[in-house]
């Protein structure tokens, strides 16, 4: 039978441990990327539509209730949908965005119709106009298109970075004659006394 100092020493430990495991989940979740900003897709949208104005909208497809067009139901709402909805994939990071990039092509994971946004919304399925829509695409409007999502949900510093003012560097000087490399010199009796205190 335990003693019931044992017993309180245990409900303690257990207190305590419960308290650092919120006090670890609470600090995970304030530096984890789940805390970068987050955007509705459409305003996401929205924003890259400002930034890149000549990108493709897609946004004609009809509403299976009132038969009306969504004019906030663009490609690049679908994608984001896509990318953290449907993959879940985190928003900040670039590699994440190549890999979704990756399946529109057709070179990393299966894209299934009944998942992708807007296939229980719309009247037709917009998959397979927007995979040839990114397909259409070329390398470096990929990348823009990348570039300004990631910028988007890249959190933003509240700190300003330090400015950093280079200095002129000023050449040691080197002497005139070079230094000769000594060799050590062979060990002579009673050198081993030397290491004694």
């Amino acid at each position: 039978m335990r003693s019931r100092g044992y017993r309180r020493h245990r409900q303690t430990k257990n207190r305590l441990g419960k308290w650092w495991l919120w006090l670890l989940l609470l600090s995970v979740a304030l530096i984890s990327p789940a805390f970068a900003q987050t955007y509705r897709p459409e305003v996401a949208a929205a924003t890259v539509y400002q930034q890149i104005p000549d990108f493709p909208k897609a946004n004609q497809y009809r509403l299976k209730d009132g038969k009306e067009v969504d004019p906030n139901n663009t490609l690049v709402s679908r994608l984001i949908r896509y990318h953290q909805d449907v993959k879940k994939r985190p928003t900040p990071y670039r590699l994440d965005w190549q890999l979704t990039m990756g399946d529109y092509l057709g070179v990393n994971e299966q894209m299934l119709s009944e998942r992708y946004p807007g296939a229980g919304l719309l009247t037709s399925s917009p998959m397979e106009a927007d995979i040839q829509l990114i397909r259409q695409l070329s390398r470096s409007q990929r990348s823009q298109l990348i570039d300004v999502i990631v910028s988007l949900y890249t959190p933003k510093s509240n700190t300003p970075s330090p400015q950093v003012n280079p200095t002129p560097r000023v050449p040691a000087p080197t002497p005139d004659v070079a230094p000769v490399p000594t060799q050590p010199k062979p060990s002579q009796p009673g050198d081993a006394d030397l290491l004694k205190l």
